[in-house]
């Protein structure tokens, strides 16, 4: 399994992101992913830099893989202004960039006052954004007029040499099963192998990525604070990332998640093997690449506590 590092985009100022990304390079890590936001989660995050600018910048100082960990190419923005934001670029980055994509969540696309729609219906405009980004990748004149899209003679100019791959997260049975159905590959988050194998089963064994959060600290005491301070969030249950439609929301939901459930949770402080056994589960489950974040911030701390004792005791 691939080991690549994440970059959360709401907790961290685009600087520290291009720091990141250069300093994951350097210890080993194998690709990037990004997050795709136009709020932080909460206040306490308190950053959400347009992730685009970020990866142009990023691909003059990597040369490392970059997948968005993922994009809603459906309602904030339209799917023929993605298109030509993804292949711009993987020209940037020489092709060596996945677009991920998923149906979104309120927090983030709600802010043009548009209806939020319902989970299916979502669906439904991810499956014709997703066929509508793949042809104005051919490069020829497009126009279109479809359920949720309409597109009048378009066309992209800036092209990589092979179309990016697209890679469709799903978090419940139908989203797995269209990722299966129209997508290059895979995204989750949960280490276990449930919808994973699903997945694995009708898309006839297409690659599959996961995303996994970490607290680095000199005590995991110190990296449970951090996590329950910035991301209490990840303790929701159920489907209330993509529901509620303000950080102001978030906060007043965690307010329900304990420092005991933050501390059964997230993997925090310094002990390499704990980090090394949360791994060990993603590749037990089958996945074949998993990208790390860090919360807090010993982020650069963590990047070469990764490079010394945790990737090279992952690859043998």
């Amino acid at each position: 399994m691939r080991i690549g590092y994440f970059l959360s985009t709401e907790e961290y100022s685009p600087a520290e992101l291009l720091e990141q990304a250069v300093a994951a390079e350097r210890a080993g890590f194998e690709g990037l992913w990004i997050s795709d936001h136009f709020h932080p989660w909460n206040n306490e995050q308190g950053n959400s830099p347009f992730v685009w600018s970020v990866i142009g910048a990023i691909s003059q100082a990597t040369d490392l893989r970059v997948t968005t960990a993922v994009t809603c190419p459906m309602i904030r923005t339209h799917p023929a202004i993605i298109a030509q934001a993804a292949a711009t670029s993987a020209q940037m980055l020489d092709g060596k960039f996945t677009l991920g994509v998923g149906s979104g969540e309120a927090l983030n696309e709600h802010i043009l006052g548009t209806v939020w729609p319902s989970a299916d219906v979502r669906l439904e405009m991810l499956e014709e954004a997703v066929e509508l980004i793949r042809e104005l990748w051919t490069g020829e004149v497009v126009t279109t007029e479809g359920k949720h899209y309409r597109v009048d003679h378009a066309r992209i100019y800036n092209l990589p040499d092979t179309p990016p791959d697209i890679y469709v997260s799903g978090f419940g049975p139908k989203a797995t099963d269209l990722a299966a159905r129209i997508g290059d590959g895979y995204i989750n988050t949960a280490p276990d192998d449930s919808l994973l194998k699903v997945f694995k089963d009708k898309s006839g064994g297409k690659p599959a990525q996961a995303g996994a959060k970490v607290a680095y600290a000199p005590t995991a005491e110190e990296g449970w604070e951090h996590a329950h301070r910035l991301w209490p969030n990840a303790g929701l249950p159920g489907e209330m990332a993509q529901v509620l439609p303000t950080p102001e929301h978030f906060e007043q939901a965690t307010e329900l998640v304990t420092m005991d459930s933050t501390r059964e949770s997230v993997v925090a402080g310094n002990d390499a093997a704990q980090h090394v056994e949360q791994i060990q589960k993603y590749a037990d489950a089958g996945y074949d690449e998993l990208y790390v974040a860090n919360m807090g911030p010993h982020y650069a701390e963590m990047i070469s506590f990764y490079g010394e004792k945790v990737l090279p005791d992952v690859r043998g």
